[in-house]
């Protein structure tokens, strides 16, 4: 099986919910199953520290979610047009990662909330992929063969799945968002395939 690590930072559940969608079209690939894994908050107190284990949701991630998956598809709300703090961090530590090549020759994709049209989506999108390419990864975005992506007035682009929530339920997807998620987390999966065949 080829294991895709969806690896997210969410604070009020909207990138959340856009995850779980790409974790459905990485599990729909034969031979394929998504990892999910979420990072724990920063805090701005030095000594204060996370539970080990989050008290519900998906465990936090380890580096070696990392070296154990075969594709990473990474997602964060937008602050200020870029990824939020909390993956930020945990990125910034795989640095004995990238010396390795840990993740080089893997592919790679990405995905992003915000609370409106214009609130740094393809911008933040950017940002979080430029990591993954200095880590060597495959960057994998979503061709406008998706119909979806000419049609959505909420989030998605050529760069990755997107979500607007609009100030209402943050979980609550528009079709063409789950449609783009969803093949965002098949792309990639479908990637790591031919990249990876298992005999």
């Amino acid at each position: 099986m080829s294991d895709i690590l969806v690896l997210y930072y969410s604070r009020f559940g909207a990138t959340e919910a856009l995850a779980r969608e790409v974790c459905q079209g990485i599990d729909r690939v034969d031979g394929c199953s998504a990892r999910l894994r979420t990072v724990p908050a920063v805090s701005t107190v030095t000594d204060a520290v996370e539970a080990e284990i989050p008290d519900s949701g998906p465990p936090f991630a380890t580096k070696d979610d990392l070296k154990e998956s075969d594709g990473l598809i990474m997602g964060s709300p937008t602050r200020f047009g870029n990824m939020a703090a909390p993956l930020k961090y945990f990125i910034d530590g795989t640095g004995s990662e990238w010396m390795s090549g840990t993740l080089s020759g893997k592919p790679a994709g990405v995905f992003t909330s915000t609370s409106s049209l214009h609130g740094g989506q393809e911008t933040t999108l950017v940002t979080m992929a430029l990591p993954l390419i200095h880590h060597g990864m495959l960057f994998v975005g979503i061709p406008y063969t998706e119909a979806a992506l000419s049609t959505t007035t909420t989030g998605g682009s050529p760069y990755g799945a997107g979500h607007v929530t609009w100030n209402r339920d943050s979980a609550r997807l528009a079709e063409e968002e789950v449609s783009l998620a969803r093949a965002l987390g098949k792309r990639v999966a479908e990637f790591s395939v031919r990249l990876n065949p298992k005999d």
